[in-house]
């Protein structure tokens, strides 16, 4: 069956920027809010879940305070013996690796690479090219978060404002953290 974009009223958007801001936020203190008895935004939640809109709940750490300190965009290079999943598979292996996706361009893969120091993401990269289907790497070493509020900075992101007549996919997915 394929995915249908859910649709989302006003009220939803309001519950969800809630949850977005403090996902610890009570049903009734979002109803008070909204104009929502508990049980109405509590059925509401159930279905943004259900559909899948809300993907689960976290706690978001700023990754320094565990002692990573060192963050790097690493593009992988394959050859055609790489698909996708594949790539998947060794990313899962790298606890280091926070982020795995295909992309357009040059590349097959970026990943996202957190590590306690310099050497630490050296050690990580030169395991990452020993992968049988890995030719090259090219890496991009994290100095500054220019958006320092952002999930990639370890916050919890701005639940983006979108209007029902922008197309699906108009701004970028926000994370909801409890």
């Amino acid at each position: 069956m394929p995915y249908q974009q859910p649709v989302l009223d006003e009220l939803d958007r309001r519950i969800l920027a809630a949850l977005v801001a403090n996902a610890r936020t009570s049903f009734t203190e979002i109803g008070q809010a909204i104009g929502l008895s508990a049980p109405a935004v509590k059925r509401r939640v159930d279905r943004l879940r259900e559909q899948e809109v809300i993907t689960g709940f976290t706690t978001i750490v700023r990754p320094s305070a565990l002692g990573w300190r060192t963050e790097a965009y690493v593009e992988i290079f394959c050859d055609a013996a790489a698909p996708p999943r594949r790539i998947a598979e060794v990313a899962r292996t790298y606890p280091e690796v926070v982020a795995a996706v295909t992309v357009t361009g040059g590349a097959d893969a970026l990943l996202h690479i957190r590590a306690a120091d310099i050497q630490h993401f050296e050690e990580v990269l030169e395991r990452i090219r020993t992968e049988p289907f890995v030719t090259r790497t090219n890496s991009f070493i994290v100095l500054t978060h220019l958006l320092p509020n952002s999930p990639e900075a370890g916050s919890p992101a701005d639940f983006p404002a979108v209007s029902p007549a922008e197309p699906p996919g108009a701004a970028p997915n926000g994370t909801i953290s409890r």
